[in-house]
């Protein structure tokens, strides 16, 4: 009994995960719009995507945004790593960024949205990659300083023995340890932004609309089988990344 439970569990959670996007990508098929049964199958709501100038426009401020606030918190992260490992007071502030994974993000996209109207900053793109930005800094500085607290320091204290100046030991020794969870952690942080609506919703302003606010706007007049279509060609999308990175993973040594 104890074994058929445990199959049972593991059945019914995979299901309740897998079957809505099933459900998905079969309706974005379906001749009538959601949620309306079964009629007939069609690819009209795939022609109607590809024809929607502003779904697309939605769609590049989304990638720009997600990957620009990637770009920067990665950077950021990685020289924030550099000048804690050289010692000093710089340890002491990283504890900081550990508050991005605590705080609720409402507070933080409010928090965000007043300093922006304090200093008179329009809301736009740059104001959304900083408002990203600095949520992505909260995942980028705990895992890559937690990762750099695993290191064996023996390593860098052996490249400095032999004379290489502290910026030589930390990007040729630290930093290719550092790289395999910089990469998770950028995928994260990619996947995070792009999806975001709650920093999108109020530091976008009027004059910027990414995926995620388009979409809602879609969802206001009722379930557009579009939203559909959409979401079964992103799905794609990603199984196809996600592929392709572990394909290249498994016949070249990307780390």
């Amino acid at each position: 009994m104890g074994k058929f439970y445990k199959f049972f569990m593991v059945t019914f959670t995979y299901l309740f995960l897998y079957v809505p996007i099933v459900v998905l990508l079969v309706f974005s098929f379906n001749t009538e719009g959601f949620p309306s049964p079964w009629k007939s199958f069609t690819l009209k709501w795939y022609v109607e995507l590809f024809h929607s100038t502003h779904l697309w426009q939605a769609f590049y401020n989304s990638l720009v945004v997600a990957i620009c606030a990637t770009t920067l918190s990665l950077a950021i992260g990685v020289l924030l790593i550099f000048y804690a490992a050289q010692g000093g007071r710089m340890k002491k502030f990283l504890s900081l960024f550990y508050g991005n994974l605590v705080i609720p993000e409402t507070v933080l996209a409010v928090s965000l949205l007043g300093f922006f109207s304090l200093i008179s900053i329009p809301l736009g793109l740059p104001t959304l990659v900083v408002a990203h930005t600095v949520l992505g800094l909260g995942f980028v500085v705990p895992m890559g300083y937690a990762r750099f607290l695993e290191l064996d320091f023996r390593l860098t204290e052996a490249s400095l023995v032999l004379g290489a100046s502290p910026f030589q030991t930390f990007f040729k020794v630290t930093f290719p340890l550092l790289r395999p969870s910089l990469i998770a952690t950028g995928l994260l942080v990619f996947i995070i932004s792009f999806d975001d609506f709650i920093l999108s919703y109020f530091c976008a302003g009027s004059s910027a609309q990414t995926l995620s606010l388009y979409i809602l706007s879609m969802l206001r007049s009722g379930v557009s089988p579009v939203v559909n279509a959409l979401s079964a060609l992103l799905l794609f999308l990603s199984s196809f990344l996600v592929f392709l990175f572990f394909s290249l993973k498994s016949r070249t040594r990307i780390f």
